[in-house]
């Protein structure tokens, strides 16, 4: 077929080990920011994105390109690394 389009959507939520509150309100927009650098270098369409103290809701028009653990795996491990590096987390 021609002109064929596919895309899903898909809610991912991931939590803050141990659901701990480590995730700060003032670092909130540069986080969302980041993640969706992520998700855009990925080739995917982010639709809304939301971080909570202690979780993350991502909501994404997803092509079938990648897969989806291969995603959430990348968005899990570099914006955890950008956290820790930046020392966002607040123990």
């Amino acid at each position: 077929m021609a002109n064929t389009y596919t895309q899903i959507y898909i809610q991912i939520v991931f939590a803050v080990q141990g659901r701990y509150n480590l995730i700060d309100k003032k670092h909130k927009e540069e986080l969302h920011k980041y993640i969706t650098g992520i998700i855009r270098k990925r080739g995917q369409k982010l639709l809304a994105i939301n971080c909570m103290p202690n979780h993350t809701h991502i909501f994404i028009g997803m092509k079938p390109a990648i897969s989806l653990s291969d995603l959430v795996r990348d968005i899990k491990s570099i914006s955890s690394g950008f956290i820790n590096n930046s020392s966002f987390a607040v123990i």
